[in-house]
């Protein structure tokens, strides 16, 4: 028989089509229901678990290719990064040496020189005590102990004679603690190994003015096309340098201070090293 004939049929087919249409929108309710359920609600929840996703993804499953994941970040600048790695990396595989000497560089770099001394200390008696030994000279030379650091610097360069870094530091903590004549021999074997490492020609130049001879110094900034800001600096540090080495002066032996000075007051450049720096020069220039 036709509904339309049947005013009951036609009014339970009604109230049928009410209830389905309610138990979808019920449905839908329920779905939103269980999609914003745990910590965070809505776009904050689905931010949070694609960051713990992504935090997964980007551990690879070596340690190796773990702790060159953490090194890129650190020279990409992301120290607190690498400290959060760091500890998810030891977490999962222990620590080791090279774990040990990237969270002391962190820690370093991230202003926290107690723990990071502390991490370097760990160090000393593992293959990487040469990095060990730096470290903690780079943290005493930030304090502003030049001597310090030249102590630490000098046992790092003995256990790692070619590292180019390590030997350019020593120069240069050579010079702030006012060892002037002392900074030459390292920071000319940093320049040998490495002639264009932007680092080393800097505490080259530091070096030249501090002895006298600002001619090459000149020359050299000129041939390495130095930027203005960091002439400004290496002049900088050369009155710093000028000042240590008075003060070292000063506080020597009077039989002492003819070597290491000449009338005026200023350091002597002898015929050796004016021809070890010309030498040094053309090597810039090749």
């Amino acid at each position: 028989m036709d509904d339309r004939m049947n005013p009951s049929r036609r009014t339970v087919r009604a109230h049928a089509i009410r209830l389905a249409a309610l138990a979808a929108v019920c449905g839908l309710l329920g779905a939103c229901a269980v999609k914003e359920a745990g910590y965070g609600v809505g776009v904050q929840a689905e931010r949070e678990a694609k960051l713990q996703q992504s935090a997964r993804d980007a551990a690879p499953d070596t340690p190796g290719m773990y702790l060159g994941l953490i090194d890129g970040m650190q020279r990409q600048g992301l120290y607190y990064a690498s400290l959060a790695h760091i500890d998810a990396y030891e977490k999962q595989y222990g620590a080791s040496p090279d774990s040990i000497l990237l969270r002391a560089d962190a820690l370093r770099t991230t202003d926290q020189p107690a723990a990071s001394a502390a991490a370097y200390t760990q160090l000393l008696n593992t293959p990487l005590a040469a990095r060990g030994y730096r470290g903690l000279g780079l943290l005493a030379g930030a304090s502003g102990d030049f001597e310090r650091a030249s102590q630490a610097l000098e046992t790092a360069v003995e256990l790692a004679p070619t590292d180019v870094a390590t030997l350019s530091d020593l120069g240069y903590a050579r010079l702030r603690a006012g060892d002037i004549a002392g900074a030459r021999v390292p920071l000319m074997k940093a320049a040998e190994l490495d002639g264009h490492n932007q680092k080393v020609i800097g505490n080259v130049v530091l070096y030249l003015l501090a002895d006298g001879q600002t001619a090459r110094a000149q020359a050299l900034i000129k041939d390495q096309k130095i930027a203005p800001d960091v002439r400004t600096q290496i002049r900088d540090e050369a009155a710093k340098v000028t000042a240590a080495s008075r003060a070292r002066r000063n506080s020597e032996p009077r039989a002492q201070k003819p070597h290491a000075a000449s009338a005026s007051g200023g350091p002597v450049a002898s015929v050796q090293d004016v021809d070890q720096s010309q030498r040094m020069l053309q090597r810039f220039a090749q």
